[in-house]
């Protein structure tokens, strides 16, 4: 599969030579820093160079055009918390029943977990984690005291550093997380979701009783309960008045955190890799870009937080740039999830009703069916970048490959031996990801109760598969029909079949690699 546009023989057979000698041996290279660069809702095509003419991203942009753009790059899920708990442990949140993740959940991920955080400590890697995490905090069916030190959670994972959005900017507790601690907790006030456990706590609104409390827009549906900074959440939070963030100035904040722990890492331990993973809260809902971007794209604040978003990569960069670490780190850039337009607010973005619109205006799947939330191709493929100067061979790539493949990607890269069990539906996609090797043939991506298979251009669906009573398949030929309209199942039984029996077997509890036959 040819999937890089090509340079200069002479550059050419230099970088192959730099990729080779890294793939095979990891060492004869400096290992580089790796920051995950995890958007959050934001469309294939919300960014330029995949097609966005009415938001101007140029950093974005600029990121592709020095690195390889993966136009059939893939998150796991189309739903935030599945998407991120693959990723961080290679294997499908199916494995236990994972979904969005509520207010006062807990952690997934358990301590005996092998993560993408753990493997880059192993590597002898410092790490952070800085931004929106949404993947439970404490063990699961615990009730979590959000008073002392929260755990399990970042740090019994892997994460060295943490500093948390604890689930998303639409759902309580509405304060920061320090390392698992409340940034500016008042003892007075303590903070409690669910449930008021002293007569002193901060009252907040209750958008259902009282909606003209929703002064900065108003919920219309589900976001309703604690309004805090005139903007209904979901979930009741009671007390915390000291710790309550800013919405508009939340990227703000995160990109001085990030930049703090840059020049701490690097006084205290110049030598050492470093592994960041940066999930924004951008272009999540509440929408609350910082005034500074308002009316930048005329699409409303969803527009208008992606110009934000697309700053906040120029910023990263910079800060990359400025302390002397641009040449030997890699950068990816993806988001957890397709777009989604109206998500429980009234911001301002327009819902777009016919396909006439869309073409009109601005379509964040671009040529692709559904969104955040679909099994269709626009609920999973999304912007996905990889940048590394001087290792990558720039350009445009067509391989098919998936967040869920980082444990193993990565691993070889940095010849990390994982323990027996661990990543079991990662495969390794090292050489696509640096530019000298094709992608993935099989895809594996779900979607609430449904799965989905790609086998290069084909695409099985398997609707329901939590009920065999109700269980239906779709099936796709994206290379003649990338917009997933016309259901060729009848027409190709055999291959129907043949995919079909791989996703019933997954479905039946077979992790990916038995299922495909990867050793």
């Amino acid at each position: 599969m040819i999937f890089a546009e090509r340079i200069n023989a002479k550059s050419m057979l230099c970088l192959v030579g730099g990729l080779l000698l890294t793939v095979q041996s990891g060492l004869a290279a400096p290992r580089p820093n790796v920051v995950i660069l995890y958007g959050d809702d934001v469309g294939f095509a919300d960014v330029g160079v995949n097609g966005s003419k009415l938001i101007p991203t140029p950093n974005i942009d600029r990121l592709a055009a020095e690195g390889i753009n993966f136009v059939d790059g893939h998150c796991p899920a189309a739903t935030c918390s599945p998407s991120r708990y693959a990723m961080l442990t290679g294997q499908l949140a199916i494995r236990r029943n994972v979904g969005i993740i509520p207010p006062t959940g807990g952690m997934p991920i358990t301590t005996d977990d092998y993560t993408l955080p753990k493997l880059f400590r192993d590597a002898g890697y410092a790490t952070a984690v800085i931004g929106k995490w949404h993947l439970g905090l404490g063990r699961l069916g615990d009730e979590i005291d959000w008073n002392g030190e929260v755990g399990p959670g970042p740090r019994e994972i892997g994460f060295d550093y943490s500093f948390l959005i604890p689930t998303t900017n639409d759902r309580v507790p509405c304060g920061y997380l320090e390392n698992q601690r409340m940034v500016n907790l008042d003892p007075e006030d303590p903070v409690s979701v669910g449930k008021r456990i002293s007569p002193n706590q901060t009252s907040y609104p209750d958008g259902r009783k009282n909606p003209e409390a929703m002064t900065y827009y108003r919920s219309t549906h589900g976001h309703n309960e604690s309004v805090i900074n005139g903007i209904g959440r979901i979930g009741v939070m009671h007390g915390g008045k000291s710790t309550l963030w800013d919405d508009e100035t939340m990227g703000d904040v995160l990109l001085d955190k990030v930049a703090q722990w840059l020049d701490g890492h690097l006084a205290n331990s110049p030598d050492q890799p470093f592994f960041l993973f940066f999930p924004s809260q951008m272009i999540h809902v509440p929408r609350a870009p910082h005034p500074r971007y308002h009316g930048k794209t005329g699409l409303g604040y969803r527009g208008d937080a992606m110009v934000e978003y697309d700053e906040t990569i120029g910023t990263v960069r910079r800060l990359l740039e400025e302390r002397g670490l641009t040449q030997n780190t890699l950068v990816v850039f993806s988001s957890d999830n397709g777009p989604v337009y109206d998500d429980g607010y009234a911001d301002g973005t327009e819902v777009k009703e016919s396909r006439e619109e869309v073409d009109q205006g601005h379509d964040a799947s671009g040529p692709y069916r559904g969104g955040k939330y679909q099994i269709y191709e626009g609920g999973t493929r999304v912007p996905f970048i990889v940048s590394w100067p001087g290792m990558v061979v720039p350009g445009t790539s067509k391989a098919l490959v998936s967040h869920t493949d980082f444990i193993r990607s990565f691993a070889q890269l940095l010849e990390v031996e994982l323990p027996e069990g661990a990543a079991p539906d990662s495969q390794n996609s090292i050489k696509a990801l640096l530019g000298k090797g094709e992608g993935n043939r099989y895809l594996v991506e779900e979607a609430r109760r449904n799965l989905a298979l790609r086998d290069g251009d084909w695409k099985l669906i398997r609707f329901g598969h939590w009920d065999r009573a109700k269980v239906r398949y779709e099936l796709f030929n994206l290379a003649e029909d990338r917009g997933e309209q016309v259901n060729v199942l009848n027409q190709h039984p055999e291959q129907a079949k043949k995919m079909r029996l791989i996703l019933d077997a997954i479905c039946g509890g077979e992790t990916v690699r038995d299922a495909l036959g990867i050793d």
